[in-house]
């Protein structure tokens, strides 16, 4: 696997092969979020031998209002470090990078349970089974504050960078897609005030953070349906967050979520959206969704459709998977 094995190096994180561990949500905290025995054992599990060079930590809520569900894991209190800090200890030791993933659910939150409101950036992003609260602008600087804060834990805890969650549907994606964003203020409208939300988070993370770690974002980057965003809303929005220095673009499904409809058969789901992101940007793109086959993976490398490629659900079902893939034996 040449491309595959090939390193890399996003800021300061130096990867030693192109294979990366997406989020995915175990429900295998307490109920304070925090990080468990089990947990631990579980991301041992899977980074085991090295052949991963990316482990991205399933998605973290930085507030208790925007806990997408039970047992998601925290970075919203310092009483979180020393958990998280086990387990970046637990894949480091393992010869793995990791970076956490810290996420507000927005309209998709299921913060009942503390007596909380779900929010989001406008009425459109509610429905009468799903009420919530239109977020003001006081409400807005508040959230960045609370990713700042999240960041910091983060780096407090020894992660080798941040990735800010804009995908899938949650509070950020909420703000870039036209579909759940009709405001009218400086934070609506046309794609540039839809990421000022993204761009005031990512500068205030990296004030958190300082120039060492690295900074990723992940991006529902095209909605796919009728009035949502288009291939040209992501290069504008992309652009715009390289600008402000975002030193690694992570492409997935936007409001539609994890797949895209007539492409459930396709090695790499997001190909189309991270071979054309690829052409405008200089940072590298991480391609994530549908890759189950190692041989598909070096493809897209080769072909230059993606820097790095994350595999979810092959990995879930086989732990030894990255190895059979590195090694040849898949």
């Amino acid at each position: 696997m040449e491309y595959l094995n090939r390193p890399l190096t996003v800021r300061g994180m130096e990867l030693a092969t192109r294979l990366v561990m997406p989020p995915m949500a175990t429900g295998g905290c307490d109920e304070a979020g925090r990080v468990t025995q089990n947990l631990r054992a579980y991301y041992d599990d899977k980074t085991r031998g090295g052949y991963l060079g990316l482990v991205i930590t399933e998605h973290s809520f930085v507030s208790p209002e925007g806990m997408a569900g039970p047992r998601q894991m925290s970075v919203a209190s310092d009483e979180d470090i020393p958990g998280l800090w086990q387990l970046v200890e637990t894949i480091h030791r393992n010869g793995c990078r990791v970076v956490a993933q810290i996420n507000h659910a927005g309209r998709a939150a299921r913060p009942q349970q503390a007596g909380l409101v779900p929010v989001g950036p406008a009425e459109a992003a509610f429905s009468a089974d799903r009420p919530g609260r239109v977020l003001t602008g006081a409400d807005i600087a508040q959230i960045v504050r609370r990713f700042a804060d999240a960041a910091r834990r983060v780096v407090a805890a020894g992660f080798d960078g941040v990735e800010i969650h804009s995908a899938h549907g949650y509070l950020l994606n909420q703000f870039y897609s036209p579909l759940t964003n009709t405001r009218t203020d400086e934070y609506g409208g046309p794609v540039e005030n839809r990421v000022r939300i993204h761009l005031e988070i990512l500068r205030a993370v990296r004030e958190a953070i300082g120039p060492e770690k690295a900074l990723l974002l992940r991006l529902g980057a095209v909605d796919h349906v009728p009035g949502g965003n288009t291939l040209e809303d992501a290069v504008a929005a992309a652009k715009l967050l390289e600008a402000a220095g975002l030193d690694l673009l992570d492409v997935s499904g936007g409001m539609t979520g994890f797949t895209v409809k007539g492409r459930e058969e396709m090695q790499g789901y997001f190909t189309p959206e991270t071979a054309r992101l690829k052409e405008e940007l200089t940072i590298p793109v991480l391609v994530t969704g549908g890759v189950t086959d190692p041989l598909a993976a070096e493809a897209i490398l080769r072909a230059g459709q993606a820097d790095l490629v994350g595999v979810g659900r092959a990995l879930l079902k086989d732990s030894r998977w990255a190895e059979k893939a590195m090694t040849g034996k898949a």
